[in-house]
């Protein structure tokens, strides 16, 4: 089979190391003599996956014991709805920075929940950039901040965080969680759906400081209280037992690998690399974001004409370079570049971008 370079934006590449050992183990799983997938998630067997998958996610991101770790279901769109049902009280604002397409989302469902703000927003500029003033001037009443810490339909990312005080700070870090060193203590909660840089699609994690937890309205639906998942230790229903075990040998992988400060040097070579492609291609490849604001993970460009941008798409497949269509929302080309990818394929790629350049410039 052809060697094969995975630029899909999600569900996207795994590392084939963490792919191997599932595959050697999918059938007889710790001598059980049954696959994960069919092991009761009450199980002791389960239980130590479980449990790995908290501790080395905690390791792996200097997560303190003021905060909990679930894995919940229903992707990064249901915490949309979860973090204004629990944390958006009666009488405050939820305050939102809209960056893109999923803050927009975020947005949306928190305003059928309570009232709402928008602190600040880049939609003017088709999202080309990240707000350059972080200090938002936050209503006082505001419950939360919430904004998307990379966006992966227009490659942007906060390369800086907001300082708010008091007021609690909320992300999606659905596109770059683990892939570069951050500090938890900034943030009061993050969730991020598994399917970029932690596993497969399937596990939400979500990080949540504990002193959010007494005041979450005991009114809310069972399974969308916090709460619920706190006590019961993400095991009230069933979990994606399977899911969470990849995620488990994904966090395994990057700590083998040197941690998170390595897997973020490696991220920064190879998205400088598909940059620098692009910076020198004398017009030839267009980048979406502006260079303050340019994604480490998404890489969004387009070619000077919509004929070139096809042609460029079938040429990239015809040499195993997949997922690079950019999302149907704005069009052009889309890299992404998650942990699992490697260097390899971006320099790959970067030669094909180089080689079509010159024949069609």
């Amino acid at each position: 089979m052809k060697a094969i370079h995975n630029f899909n934006a999600g569900p996207s590449a795994l590392p084939k190391e963490v792919l191997r050992e599932a595959q050697a183990q999918l059938l007889n799983f710790n001598h059980t003599g049954m696959s994960i997938m069919e092991l009761s998630h009450r199980s002791k067997v389960y239980e130590e996956v479980h449990e790995q998958a908290k501790s080395l996610l905690k390791e792996l991101m200097g997560i303190s014991d003021k905060y909990e770790v679930l894995f919940l279901q229903g992707g990064a769109s249901l915490q949309f709805s979860m973090v204004p049902l629990n944390l958006l009280t009666e009488g405050s604002v939820a305050s939102y920075v809209l960056t893109g397409a999923w803050s927009e989302k975020a947005y949306e469902e928190a305003s059928k929940i309570g009232e709402t703000s928008i602190i600040a927003s880049t939609k003017d500029s088709n999202y080309t950039t990240i707000p350059t003033d972080t200090t938002f001037n936050l209503p006082i009443n505001s419950s939360y901040l919430h904004i998307t810490s990379n966006n992966t339909i227009y490659g942007t990312q906060f390369h800086s965080y907001p300082e708010t005080g008091q007021v609690p700070l909320i992300a999606d870090m659905s596109s770059d969680i683990l892939s570069k060193k951050i500090n938890i203590d900034s943030f009061s909660l993050i969730y991020a759906g598994a399917q970029k840089n932690l596993g497969p699609a399937g596990v939400t994690v979500v990080i949540l400081r504990k002193d959010l937890l007494p005041n979450i309205p005991a009114s809310i639906p069972t399974t969308l209280n916090y709460n619920t998942h706190v006590k019961n230790n993400s095991l009230y229903n069933t979990p994606p037992t399977f899911a969470i075990y990849l995620l488990s040998l994904v966090l395994k992988w990057v700590k083998e690998h040197g941690g998170v400060e390595v897997i973020e040097e490696r991220n920064n070579k190879k998205a400088s690399l598909l940059y620098r492609s692009i910076d020198e291609s004398d017009g030839f490849y267009i980048p979406h974001a502006t260079k303050e604001s340019r994604s480490n993970m998404n890489i969004t460009f387009t070619l000077p004409t919509e004929k070139l941008t096809k042609e460029f798409l079938a040429k990239a497949v015809e040499n195993g370079f997949i997922g690079l269509n950019g999302h149907r929302s704005i069009g052009g080309c889309r890299a992404s570049i998650y942990n699992a990818v490697s260097y390899e394929s971006c320099e790959a790629f970067s030669h094909f971008m180089s080689r079509f350049k010159k024949s069609n410039f």
